[in-house]
């Protein structure tokens, strides 16, 4: 097991903890984003809507949700930094997300209204508490760590979302084997477990980790709104000075807008060509169970080729699914696509975060990262918005597919611009300017001794 542990990078108890984490919200991604709640809102909570109605509010309450994260981070970023808060902000959230999840159970036949008020509320909850979990990642990580733990982060996501929503299918598919009436009220316990299984797993983050403190004798504003708002602008003042890190958030904006885009969209393109949804969630499955192993290698190659290079290697492959998806005709040409995303979607998410967490201050981790989120939740919508404007012009929502060949190919193209290495130099001479001390972080260390150069390109 010790072999293991240092072969996927987690050799720590605190590095373990943190990717627990990972291990714990991903059921609410699995089971309420992905497949349990949008089929028991369109079943039962969304009763009596017309059906092009019922979908538009779901759009909505989920671009509200993002947008308000999006809102709420950089602030609650700027503030966690200064007061030494960041562990206490996760919480926050991540009691919201627990809470809301729970009280989806409580959801009935036409509640719409109350069902998309607790779903929104779930998603600021999960994804303000990642925003606070990633700052966290900069404080109990090395340089020479940082992608293999957040490659074994998502791998176990992975692996805790797909056990969990295996043993959700079997309670959805036979309800009558646990005393229960119909699939509805399997669905309602599925939420429970969900809130569940999120504040079990959770706890070691808690326990492990210590709350990183803040460098008292680094100079900034006060600490008070206006103070934030000071400092937040210098934020977007400093990506002049960093320029790298800049260049990597807008490659990331627009490759993860084609990314999340299939993420969000897959299903319902495969609905509407036919594919059945014994096909769908089984798709989905193997995506969870392929995703395990492929980010941990993802995290690997990246150590030997370079995370640039492991990362135009995954645009690469999104190109031949978005070709896949075009001409996808069958079950057997879903399970394709399926296949190649679950290689490279968990990889190529966790690099960038690991990337981009190399090139920030870590004195202003949360807060970078409330910008990195920022920029998460705009893909979130921008994408299905290019979609949905395609399928409107041209009619074909195949056509709509090729669209999102733009977003890989322009965001390779940013991509190859960044240089590693310099971005890496400035985050650690404005840590030296700003007299950032690293108390309870630990020590950068130098990459070994033939280590490839990331910042060479492809």
């Amino acid at each position: 097991m010790r072999g293991l542990l240092s072969r996927i990078g987690l050799t720590r108890p605190a590095l373990r903890a943190w990717a627990m984490y990972d291990w714990a919200n991903s059921a609410f991604i699995t089971t309420v984003v992905t497949v349990v709640f949008p089929l028991y809102y369109a079943s039962v909570a969304a009763e009596g809507l017309p059906r092009e109605v019922a979908t538009s509010r779901f759009a909505t309450a989920t671009a509200v949700a993002l947008s308000v994260v999006a809102v709420l981070s950089p602030v609650l970023g700027a503030l966690s930094d200064r007061a030494g808060r960041i562990k206490h902000m996760l919480g926050i959230f991540a009691g919201l997300g627990m809470v809301s999840t729970l009280a989806l159970a409580t959801v009935g036949p036409g509640d719409w209204a109350w069902g998309l008020l607790l779903f929104g509320l779930g998603n600021v909850g999960v994804t303000g508490s990642i925003v606070f979990s990633d700052a966290l990642l900069r404080h109990i990580a090395r340089d020479d760590e940082l992608d293999r733990v957040s490659t074994a982060g998502y791998a176990l996501g992975y692996l805790g979302g797909g056990l969990l929503l295996a043993a959700q299918l079997v309670l959805l598919m036979k309800p009558q084997w646990f005393g229960l009436a119909d699939a509805g009220a399997a669905s309602r316990v599925a939420f429970a477990s969900v809130a569940v299984w999120w504040a079990l797993f959770s706890v070691p983050l808690f326990r492990r980790i210590p709350e990183p403190k803040p460098d008292v004798s680094i100079q900034r504003p006060p600490l008070s709104l206006r103070g934030i708002f000071t400092q937040l602008a210098g934020t977007l003042g400093g990506l002049r000075q960093h320029r790298q890190a800049f260049l990597l958030l807008v490659a990331y904006l627009l490759y993860s807008d084609g990314i999340g885009t299939i993420i969000r969209l897959s299903t319902l393109y495969g609905t509407e060509l036919g594919i059945g949804r014994g096909a769908l969630i089984g798709a989905l499955l193997l995506t969870q169970v392929v995703g395990v192993p492929c980010a941990v290698l993802f995290g690997r190659a990246a150590g030997r080729v370079g995370v640039k290079r492991a990362l135009m290697f995954a645009l690469s492959v999104y190109v031949g699914v978005t070709f896949l998806g075009y001409f996808m005709r069958t079950p057997v040409h879903f399970f394709a696509l399926a296949l190649l995303v679950g290689m490279v979607q968990g990889g190529s998410q966790a690099l960038s975060r690991s990337l981009f967490a190399q090139m920030v201050p870590r004195d202003r981790a949360a807060e970078f990262f409330g910008l990195f989120s920022v920029f998460e939740k705009v893909t979130a919508v921008a994408g299905p918005l290019v979609f949905a404007a395609t399928v409107e012009l041209t009619g074909s929502s195949r056509q709509a597919v090729l669209s999102l060949l733009f977003f890989f190919v322009s965001g390779a193209a940013v991509l190859s611009r960044v240089d590693v290495a310099a971005g890496r130099r400035a985050a650690r001479e404005a840590e030296a300017r700003a007299g950032w001390r690293g108390d309870g972080a630990p020590e950068a260390t130098a990459a070994p001794e033939g280590a490839p150069d990331a910042s060479r390109g492809v």
